[in-house]
């Protein structure tokens, strides 16, 4: 099921009722909203700071460590680009400095088109195939700077798919 960016107070405190009595319920209710709208509502840090009687910084504090967590709608698709040893080894660096320069962004920013959202990721488990990328679901191996930018060239060309 793909992310919906639609949210309402009503679906973000019904995400934060589905954990809040589970210990530890803070990733999960963070897990899910994301799961849910694609990134974590700022609306949604205050509702979840009083359902687990934490303080706004507390929840801020825990979304900004972890770079999973978004706060904005991430591009049309997400390209991560693995930073782990073995990736690196094999061409990884070359790899991710030309994926910036080619989309204009750093980590975890999104194209002005909102095509692209680039991300860093720690091991897709493709090691063998180096430098490895995860467009959206699908990992690729030995991915080239070539092949990155015909990627890019078809995912720009890509119709948006729409579910039913």
């Amino acid at each position: 099921m793909k992310p919906s960016p639609e949210w309402s107070s009503a679906s973000i405190q019904a995400e934060i009722d589905a954990f809040k009595h589970k210990p530890g319920a803070l990733l999960p209710i963070l897990h899910a909203l994301q799961d849910r709208f694609g990134f974590i509502p700022t609306d949604a840090i205050s509702l979840i700071a009083a359902s687990l009687q934490q303080t706004r910084a507390e929840i801020h504090g825990v979304i900004s460590f972890y770079h999973h967590f978004r706060t904005a709608p991430p591009g049309r698709h997400v390209v991560q680009i693995c930073r782990a040893e073995a990736c690196q080894s094999v061409g990884g660096r070359q790899l991710e400095a030309h994926a910036k320069a080619r989309l204009g962004v750093d980590y975890y920013q999104t194209t002005p088109d909102r095509e692209i959202t680039l991300e860093a990721v720690y091991c897709l488990g493709n090691c063998a195939c180096g430098p490895s990328i995860r467009v959206d679901d699908q990992v690729r191996g030995r991915v080239t700077e070539e092949a990155f930018d015909e990627l890019l060239d078809e995912l720009q060309t890509r119709p948006l798919e729409v579910s039913a």
